[in-house]
Formats: C-alpha cells, structure tokens, sequence
C-alpha cells in the first residue's frame, strides 16, 4: 500500500486525521487504557473513553495531552502509531507525510516532542503549523490577504486567540484554560456547593446538555447522578442553568479577558477589519451555548461560529497537507519540520 499523506489535530481531548484527497476520516478522544501491569496499551479512542472512571485496578484510562502539549511521550507515541496504522493500514510501502498543529506559543522543547513522537509513530516527514492558523484556514477565512482576521479556537486543553493576516499571526496569545477548565470548574462547584462528588465524563455531559454562559435560564434543570461528600454513598440531585453558569464563570471571563487583551494589542487599520468581518469562533468550545453572545457583548464586535467548528483545526491542516508541494506555501505556514 502507498502511503497516504495526512493531517492530524493533535488535540487534548480529541485527535482528528484528515487523509490527503479524501478529508476528515477520523475523530476520536485522545484517551489510552493501558495495563498497568505489563504496561501494554489495551484500547485506544472511543473504547477508551468508555473505560474513564469505570476500570479495575490494573487498568488506567490516560489522556497523554494535557493543556494542549505532551504530557506523556511514550503513550502519545503509542496513540499516534495506532490511528496512523488505523488510517493507512499497518503494511505499507512508504511512511507517510504528516502535517501536525500544535498551540500558538509552545516551547521548541514541546515542538520537538511532538516531532519526535510522531517520526517514532511511523511518519516519514513531519511539519508543524500553528493551531489558530489552521482554525483561520479550516473556516475558510481569507488569511493570505493583506487584512485582519480574528479567530478563536476553544479546545480540549487550550484557547488560541489571534490576528491574522498576509499568512502570518500578528498578535496571539494561548492560553490553558479550555473545555477541561469547564470540566474542572463544573467538578469543583458541585463538591463545594452542593457536596456531591462527580467524574469527569459527568462534568462534560451536564456542560454539553445543560450549559448556558449567556442570560441562563433558571427553570432548566438536570438531574446529575454521583457521590455524596459527607456520607460516601451513591446520590442524585437537580441542578438548573443559572448553577452551572454561575460554575464556569471564571474560565469563562478568562477567555474573554484574552480575546480583550489581543484587541487591545491590535493595530488599528486591523481592528477595523476585525470590526467589519467580525470573530470567529472555532473548536469544541464554541458550541457552548451562549459563549459567542458572551464575546460580542463583552468586545462590542460580531461573533459568529464557524461551519464544523469541531473540525477547522483539521480541515485546515489537510488544506496545508494539499499544498505541501508549494515551496512558497509551505514557507507561510510551517513552523518546523523533521525528516
């Protein structure tokens, strides 16, 4: 089998791959059950995830990612391998190109992680493009042209903020306070006001189905299932909208604080661009209900959510991927590269 050139969204809480000329054809959570024993991976992806919170002694769910960056090398190599054979087939004649994004800002130490992992993976070559420019290029903004463009990625781990323009970031900022900062904060409100004890994948699920961070509406409520604080023993309570906005405010305003802070630093014939075209929004993060109202009114600039928003990030790494063979493009957008 011919290798197949590929893109991958290495994202903290879901890994997308997008195959050259055929698209997004894969989208699982960047989860690895491994035996603690023999030290084995035994699942990886959506069986994975099934096994967060509910695994024996010997098994551990692990998410490798964390914050956007490699936390774990071995069990990143580990994941990486898996959906590269899973995606091009374990025999194969040649090794494939990957294109791979990592957050605006991360250290060369983390760059190299990531280029590493993915050479030992089984990649012949390897490039890196910065997060919120492949978000910018998967919603199909205008970034090679000389005006502003403003794009907000809200992931797993990370919120990429910035500018662009002519092909390159004028301002950005990444910052780790993301999806999981949600989790966290939803984990941490309810065993602080309401003493029960919830998992992580209960967060995510009251957060998708119940979460409103812009003019809640109290009479909505959701019955969540987990352990009381003082007895120790299984227990069900109600929550409604106005609880868990009041949960995720501080992440929230923190995201917001950013998207600010960029604006701020903005040059001025690009502010008015922005004002013109608006902010997009891109990412898991943008699907949280009422968080574009909560921008546009905090920034008094449109906010839009882009189309697919959960796959920009990969779409526009395969635009980079379908490019590759232009010197030119790819001195725009590669940050780094390994072969």
């Amino acid at each position: 089998m011919l290798a197949k050139d590929i893109g991958i969204d290495l994202g903290t809480a879901n890994v997308k791959v997008y195959v050259r000329g055929k698209g997004v054809v894969l989208m699982e959570p960047s989860v690895v059950a491994i035996d603690s024993d023999t030290g084995r991976a035994l699942a990886v992806g959506e069986e994975a995830r099934k096994m967060i919170g509910r695994t024996p002694g010997n098994i551990v769910a692990i998410r490798p990612l964390k914050e956007g960056v490699i936390a774990d090398y071995r069990i990143t190599e580990m994941m990486l391998r898996y959906f590269i054979e899973k995606v091009c087939g374990r025999r194969r004649l040649f090794r494939p190109q990957v294109v791979v994004c990592v957050p605006s800002g991360v250290t060369s130490v983390e760059k190299r992680a990531v280029l590493e992992a993915c050479m030992e993976a089984g990649a012949r070559r390897v490039f890196l493009i910065s997060e919120p420019m492949a978000a910018a290029i998967g919603a199909g903004m205008a970034v090679e042209e000389p005006a502003g463009n403003m794009v907000v990625d809200i992931g797993g781990g990370t919120c990429d903020v910035a500018v662009i323009s002519l092909g390159g970031e004028v301002i950005g900022e990444s910052i780790r306070v993301a999806g999981d900062s949600f989790d966290d904060a939803i984990t941490r409100y309810l065993r602080r006001e309401i003493g029960l004890i919830c998992g992580e994948r209960t967060a995510e699920d009251v957060k998708i189905s119940l979460g409103n961070v812009f003019e809640p509406d109290c009479s909505k409520k959701m019955e969540i299932r987990g352990r009381d604080v003082v007895t120790g023993l299984p227990r069900t309570v109600e929550v409604n909208q106005c609880q868990l906005a009041a949960a995720m405010e501080e992440p929230v305003r923190t995201i917001v604080y950013a998207v600010r802070s960029v604006l701020e630093r903005t040059p001025p014939e690009l502010s008015a661009d922005i004002i013109d075209k608006g902010i997009f929004l891109t990412g898991g993060g943008a699907l949280l209900q009422g968080m574009a109202q909560r921008i546009s009114t905090d920034t008094g600039i449109p906010t839009y959510i882009a189309e697919e928003p959960l796959s920009c990030v990969a779409l526009g790494t395969g635009k980079v991927l379908e490019n590759l063979d232009n010197r030119a493009h790819q001195n725009m957008y590669v940050l780094a590269s390994r072969s």
